[in-house]
């Protein structure tokens, strides 16, 4: 029971199963919970993001151990990671749903690139941790370089 709720959780409920390119899928999966729950506003949101980073950290350590490997079926990291990069959308009331649709296509992407490409802090947190929080690190760290982007550019006006 405990092993196949872990490989659920890091598999993002089986997303990570996706033929090609499972992080992407990941990080899709994270913008449709974004759309679906980001109504209960940021501190809610906060806190279950909180929780499922706690979470994902178990279930990637678990699902590691299993595949022997950080293997790409684990996704839970692009999840988290993506959920941060949009988080400073919560706090940004679109003037038009093809605003907000900009705002999570930019954020979209910007999480990718940064997963992808791991600069500076990105990298060095792959690097430096191991297990379940190696596996989810990375993502964070590229999450978080990523809200600064989409907040930087919500607050210059590009999406109003």
């Amino acid at each position: 029971m405990t092993r196949r709720l872990a490989l659920a959780i890091a598999t993002g409920a089986g997303v990570g199963f996706a033929p090609i390119a499972p992080g992407t899928f990941g990080s899709a999966l994270a913008l449709v919970i974004f759309v679906l729950f980001s109504p209960v506003g940021p501190a809610l949101f906060g806190v279950s993001w909180a929780g499922l980073l706690a979470l994902g950290v178990w279930a990637a350590d678990r699902a590691e151990r299993i595949y022997g490997e950080d293997d790409g079926r684990i996704v839970i990291d692009e999840v988290l990671g993506q959920l941060l990069t949009l988080a400073p959308l919560l706090f940004w009331q679109p003037a038009s749903a093809h605003l907000l649709v900009a705002a999570l296509v930019t954020g979209f992407v910007t999480f990718r690139l940064l997963d992808i490409w791991k600069p500076g802090p990105v990298g060095w947190a792959e690097r430096h941790f191991e297990g379940g929080a190696g596996v989810v690190a990375d993502d964070v760290v590229a999450g978080a370089l990523g809200s600064l982007v989409v907040l930087a550019l919500a607050a210059g006006g590009a999406f109003a």
